[in-house]
């Protein structure tokens, strides 16, 4: 069996580390995670052939979209979405000692866990970095005084030597990533169940454009179970746009829509056909 390279958010202990381990060893392949220090570059070492695949957060259940992985996929080229998995995030706060004045962690665990801030720690200084691992990492090589603390995977604690202060205090115990794998697009083969990622830009001083592309899906009974816009970075107003599409046994209707859709798009983009997967943890 080959080993294949797949770059993911690092250092070590982060959640996508977590879930890329756990990915690999429910599809039972041989992969080698290689660790970066931001998504952006986890995906850019995949384009540039440093690594085989990239495997990223794209959304949170409860922050939304994760816009750096959106941005990346709007404007590389030759590239797809082969798997997805669905991963529950569970979020503690881990230092080494009871009292916290500081706590670092990832932007996004931080608002994931707004609430249990807001009650518990409403004078801490909350301090954003890379990731949450990044955010153990620091703690646990602060002074034992440090009063500091990190909202962290309870595996990225351990590795750093923090202990538990308290567990589970994400806000809401439907907590879930869904994450991405990357790689260079190939053929694309019909599928019977899963998503596909199709991405465009509209004309949008033309009233109904985007009504017209949904009524597309609408005509052929192809489920839309995702929307999303974001900044063209072209000027002012003008926006790309992100569909997640329902496969159901059904691929010749998807195909059909994606090409119908792309004759009343300035550009368009099938970003992969994949299946879907949620962790049991």
């Amino acid at each position: 069996m080959i080993l294949e390279k797949m770059g993911i958010l690092g250092p070590r202990g982060t959640h996508s580390e977590a879930a890329a381990l756990y990915f690999a060893k429910m599809q039972k392949e041989m992969l080698e995670p290689i660790l970066y220090a931001d998504i952006f570059e986890a995906l850019s070492a995949m384009e540039e052939g440093k690594v085989e695949s990239a495997f990223v957060p794209v959304e949170n259940s409860l922050e939304g979209a994760i816009n750096v992985t959106l941005d990346f996929l709007a404007e590389a080229k030759d590239v797809e979405v082969t798997e997805e998995l669905i991963w529950p995030v569970h979020n503690q706060l881990m230092g080494k000692g009871n009292a916290v004045e500081k706590i670092y962690s990832h932007a996004q665990p931080i608002s994931q866990c707004r609430d249990f801030l807001r009650e518990h720690y409403p004078a801490a200084e909350i301090i954003k970095v890379a990731s949450t691992a990044k955010a153990a990492q620091m703690v646990g090589e602060l002074s034992a005084n440090s009063k500091a603390a990190a909202i962290c995977s309870r595996r990225a604690g351990e590795i750093f030597g923090l202990k538990p202060i308290a567990a589970e205090i994400q806000d809401s115990s439907a907590n879930c990533t869904r994450f991405f794998r990357v790689r260079k697009a190939q053929e694309i083969m019909p599928r019977r169940d899963g998503r596909a990622l199709v991405i465009c830009q509209l004309e949008g001083s033309k009233s109904g454009s985007l009504y017209e592309v949904l009524g597309e899906l609408a005509k052929r009974s192809v489920n839309m179970t995702r929307i999303e816009s974001r900044p063209a970075r072209t000027e002012l107003g003008v926006y790309i746009f992100f569909l997640d599409l329902a496969i159901e046994d059904n691929w010749p209707d998807v195909m059909a829509a994606v090409s119908a859709m792309e004759k009343r798009s300035i550009w368009l983009r099938f970003c992969g056909a994949y299946p879907v997967s949620e962790a049991k943890i």
